[in-house]
């Protein structure tokens, strides 16, 4: 597969160049005040002209960060003896607020561009050819952990499904209101990954029982627990953090 080509208005930038503009805009979401109006000439006193270029700014290091991804690259994985432990827990909620779903009930729902739309059980999920990964999360808040985490290789799902490959983006819905949504060639990446068991055991709900999505490719938060639902579009869907300003490509 061959990397997304940029805009003409970065030809001429070589990927080192991209990458260090990236670090040094775009480092922790922010940029200061005097950057903004040197990069726009907006006024910085009017709120809607900065949010402008920030929006700008955001999708230009969106198409940044997907021309660098390189789909054949491989995360670093580790061997069991660097897992961290305990593994922290981390999420838009306090730990005693951790959602409990049952299993017997539970479906994974299945939309959009996609040749069969039925419902998977856990049953059947588990049934499916399982792989495992040693690989480190890295949360957008600055701390990372390694832990060892095994499912379902999420491309070998979505040709099961018939899935529209070509198309932009798959989203998620989760049974704790969450949701998020990445790019097609981060959904086919080989370490992509229908997570089902966390450390050999039944994926504790601390960490998104019965199903969560795990890319080591992407920050934490890109990461959905307790995926309830997944479609395949080529409307841009969003994200709960995404819609509130955090980078949507968010690569790690």
């Amino acid at each position: 597969m061959k990397r997304r080509t940029m805009a003409t208005s970065l030809e001429d930038f070589s990927a080192r160049d991209i990458a260090s503009l990236q670090r040094r805009l775009f480092m922790k979401r922010g940029l200061s005040l005097g950057a903004l109006t040197l990069l726009s000439g907006c006024d910085v006193t009017n709120r809607d002209s900065v949010q402008k270029v920030l929006n700008a700014m955001s999708r230009w290091n969106d198409g940044a960060q997907a021309w660098l991804f390189d789909p054949n690259r491989l995360a670093p994985e580790f061997p069991e003896s660097a897992i961290t432990r305990p593994f922290p827990f981390n999420a838009y909620y306090g730990v005693e607020e951790v959602r409990r779903v049952d299993a017997g009930t539970w479906r994974l729902e299945v939309g959009g561009l996609v040749r069969e739309k039925k419902p998977w059980t856990l049953t059947e999920l588990y049934a499916l050819p399982q792989t495992s990964q040693v690989t480190r999360h890295i949360c957008v808040e600055g701390w990372s952990a390694i832990g060892k985490w095994s499912g379902v290789r999420f491309s070998d799902f979505l040709q099961r499904i018939g899935a529209d490959t070509t198309a932009k983006y798959v989203g998620f819905r989760c049974a704790d209101d969450y949701s998020t949504s990445i790019d097609m060639a981060t959904a086919l990446h080989p370490q992509t990954q229908l997570t089902l068991r966390f450390a050999d055991q039944v994926l504790p709900a601390e960490f998104g029982f019965p199903m969560k999505l795990r890319m080591p490719t992407k920050l934490g938060f890109k990461n959905p627990k307790h995926v309830t639902a997944l479609f395949v579009t080529n409307d841009y869907p969003g994200g709960y953090w995404e819609d509130q300003g955090y980078n949507w490509y968010s690569g790690s």
